[in-house]
Formats: C-alpha cells, sequence, structure tokens
C-alpha cells in the first residue's frame, strides 16, 4: 500500500519534530541532573521524558514510553531505586533556579500557594496524613501537603515554575508549616538576589512570616492577604483589621469579572488604602481596603508604598489578583500528569517526584513558551493538541497534549545529553 506525497511529508515532519523535541528534553534533562550520578542521570532524563510522553506519574507509564526490550517488572524496580536517591529533589530546584534566576526581575510576582494532594483510597503510603481538601469544601482526608511558587509578570500570560514540594505534618523530620514556607521563600530568595514581590493568601498572615519577611538586611517585598482578626497600628492607636477595614474610604471603584467554575462572574468593587504597622515593628506598611468582593472587606497587607492614586491602588491590587490566575497551574499539574493518582508508597519518592514534576512544567513553560528560537516548535505542539474551542489563554493544557500526541505517533529513544549550561533555549532549532 502506498502513502501518499502529503502523508509522507506528514509522517516525516512528525519524525522531525519528535526526535528534535526528545534531542531538546536531552539536553535540558542533563542540565537539571549535572551534578547527580550517572545512573540517576539517566533516570532523570527518562523520567522528565516518560512523563511528558504518557502524562502519568505512574511508574509503570513512564516505563512503557522507553522504547526497550527491558522487561516493564525489571524498569520499574530500576525507577523505584533511582526515585528514592537522596538530594533529587534539591538538585533539581538548585538547577532549576539558577536558569531561572535571570528572568526574575525587581516586580517579579513571586506567588506562593499552599495546597493539598488527597489520595482518596491510599491506606499504606508512608506518612499519610490528614489535610483539608480545598477542592470539596475543605472536609478533611487523606493525603499530603504541597508548596508552590510561581514567578509571573503582571499583564502577561507566561509563568516562571520556580519551587514545588511535598510534605506531611505525620514525617518524624517535619517541625512546622511555617518552616516549610520559610524554606520556600528563602531557597527562591537566595537565587534571585532576593528580587520579586511576594504574593501570599491568608494563610500567610503569621506573625512569624511577617518577622521573617521583614527581617534585615535581607527585607522582602510582599502582598500578603489579612484575614481580619489581628491588631494593626493605625497613627498612633491600635486596632482590629476588620474594623479599620470598615472605616477605611474606598474612592476608587472598578469592575472586575472572575471566572468561577466556567462561569463568569461580575464584580463592582470599590477600594482606597490606609498606612499601617504591626504592633511592635517599626516598618511602614499600608493596607490596600477592597469593598465589593464578598460582605467582609479584603485586606491586603504590604510593603509597597502606596498614594492617593487610582493607578497605584489598581496596580496593587492587579499583585494580589494575579493570583486568582496562578490557581489554574496548581490544577495543570494535578490534572495533566494525574498526579493524585500517584502509587509509589515511599515518603522520599513521593517528594523527589514533586522534584521531577517540577522540571517537566519549567520545560514547557520556559523551555519550550518563553524563547523566541523555540517559539516555532511550539506552534507545532500546539497544533497537535487539535482542541474543538481552538488554544484557550491558559496554553499549557494543550501543550502537554500536543507533546504527548507527537511522542505517541513518532515514539523513539530517549538519550542522556552533555548539559550545555544553564541557558540551553539560546540553541538553535535547524526550523526555517
Amino acid at each position: 500500500m502506498y502513502l501518499s506525497t502529503n502523508k509522507r511529508w506528514t509522517l516525516m515532519n512528525y519524525s522531525k519534530l519528535a526526535s528534535r523535541l526528545r534531542t531538546k528534553i536531552g539536553k535540558f534533562s542533563g542540565y537539571v541532573s549535572e551534578n547527580l550520578d550517572k545512573t540517576a542521570q539517566r533516570f532523570v532524563n527518562e523520567a522528565i521524558y516518560g512523563i511528558i510522553y504518557s502524562q502519568s506519574v505512574m511508574l509503570t507509564e513512564i516505563g512503557r514510553s522507553l522504547e526497550t526490550h527491558v522487561q516493564l517488572k525489571k524498569i520499574e524496580e530500576r525507577f523505584c531505586r533511582q526515585l528514592k536517591k537522596e538530594g533529587l529533589w534539591e538538585n533539581i530546584h538548585r538547577q532549576v533556579l539558577c536558569d531561572a534566576a535571570v528572568r526574575i526581575r525587581d516586580n517579579t510576582l513571586l506567588i506562593l500557594d499552599l495546597s493539598d494532594l488527597y489520595k482518596k483510597y491510599a491506606e499504606h503510603m508512608e506518612y499519610l496524613a490528614k489535610v483539608r481538601d480545598g477542592s470539596d469544601g475543605g472536609q478533611i482526608v487523606n493525603g499530603y501537603w504541597t508548596i508552590q511558587v510561581i514567578g509571573a509578570q503582571l499583564g502577561e500570560n507566561e509563568v516562571l515554575p520556580l519551587y514545588q514540594e511535598l510534605y506531611s505534618q505525620d514525617s518524624p523530620d517535619f517541625k512546622s508549616e511555617n518552616t516549610q514556607i520559610i524554606k520556600a521563600i528563602d531557597m527562591v530568595a537566595d537565587h534571585s538576589g532576593n528580587r520579586g514581590i511576594w504574593i501570599i493568601d491568608r494563610g500567610g498572615d503569621r506573625d512569624v512570616l511577617y518577622n521573617h519577611l521583614l527581617k534585615k538586611p535581607s527585607k522582602k517585598r510582599f502582598v500578603v492577604r489579612l484575614v481580619g482578626n489581628r491588631n494593626l497600628l493605625h497613627g498612633n492607636k491600635e486596632e482590629l483589621a476588620l474594623k479599620l477595614a470598615y472605616r477605611c474610604k474606598t474612592p476608587y471603584s472598578e469592575t472586575i469579572i472572575k471566572e468561577e467554575n466556567g462561569q463568569e462572574k461580575v464584580y463592582h468593587i470599590s477600594y482606597g488604602y490606609m498606612p499601617v504597622k504591626l504592633p511592635g515593628m517599626d516598618e511602614q506598611l499600608y493596607m490596600l481596603v477592597v469593598k465589593g468582593f464578598a460582605n467582609k472587606p479584603m485586606m491586603l497587607l504590604t510593603t509597597e508604598p502606596l498614594r492617593r492614586s487610582r493607578k497605584i491602588l489598581y496596580r496593587l491590587l492587579g499583585y494580589y489578583l494575579k493570583r486568582w490566575g496562578i490557581e489554574e497551574t496548581i490544577r495543570f499539574v494535578k490534572q495533566t500528569y494525574d498526579l493524585e493518582n500517584i502509587r509509589v508508597l515511599k515518603y522520599a519518592r513521593l517528594r523527589n517526584m514533586m522534584g521531577l514534576l517540577l522540571a517537566v512544567f519549567y520545560f514547557m513553560a520556559v523551555k519550550l513558551d518563553m524563547s523566541q528560537k523555540l517559539k516555532i516548535m511550539t506552534g507545532h505542539i500546539l497544533k497537535q493538541a487539535k482542541r474543538v474551542f481552538g488554544i484557550p489563554d491558559f496554553k499549557y493544557y494543550a501543550i502537554g497534549d500536543g507533546l504527548s500526541a507527537i511522542f505517541r505517533r513518532s515514539p523513539g529513544k530517549i538519550t542522556v545529553a552533555k548539559p550545555p549550561g544553564p541557558d540551553i533555549a539560546q540553541l538553535g532549532l535547524g526550523f526555517t
């Protein structure tokens, strides 16, 4: 049976594109695993490719993506050994943060999100803990806690995955949730030269975190949403934040549209600000008060200087509202790679898998999407997603689907490549 010229050309282009993508993944994997031993480097390379290919974190599915005659059981056993290695999570994060550092600017938003990984049917996973399921009314379920840090720029759609960790309060080395949050902040800040503005939801409204964020000489800029039950100093008087918010004048108004559960919801808001301080601290802070999102005012505590200017106040509100869009990235990682279906039982393996997922998302969001030289390749990938309604604003679902479709249509072996250094995106593609 003869293939038409068009079909032969299409198959050749699939093969060429898949081959070039595998080369790029190999070079990136070589970079993020640069300081590991050779067996670990091979595993990281195969795991990143296998996760992208299969859109799964299950070791058997990752193993099936490898074009090899080795028994799947043997591959899974090797993966289990490698996934338990100490230092794997730390090495991947250091390498990703080294590469990302030049992309973090003074006004880059560093959005820290506390989430959960729900393990509905799990019974024997190590240090399985009780968590509050954020997607199901806050009920207490079995699972693990997670921390993500995503970089973003106001007015831009691109995201910069920076940090992803899983932890359990039942683990013997667990100290406190505050310790976990501070660890994430410090690791990102150390690599970024303390640049960026930290954006944290109400879970960040804690004295210990304020003390850390405002500690000199490494004082950090931040926007934290207040719960409302803490006292603040306004002038020389100490009052409850919520009472101050009700009294705050809100002379500026806007209409905000938010997508909730697939539907658009319109809010008519008003906003203003007050200069405040935290009791016992000298640092001048400001509270942005926004009325109209709910019955109670939204209160944002910030180090950013505010004054009577619609532009300045609305920009500060935009910093926090950017966080709403980042919630989609959390869902993307969970849904596209079926994270809640992860089956490894040991705690160290679970934590290391989060590092591999960070590398996968960083490759897609940064190495494929941000680089000008790789945009033409991303265009080919998006075409293969075959979305009925086109490519949505949050295009990473489509990129994930497109990559998987290309590799499934033109499978091949992935090889460990010599690491080219942090800026691997500078390498040409050969496409015209």
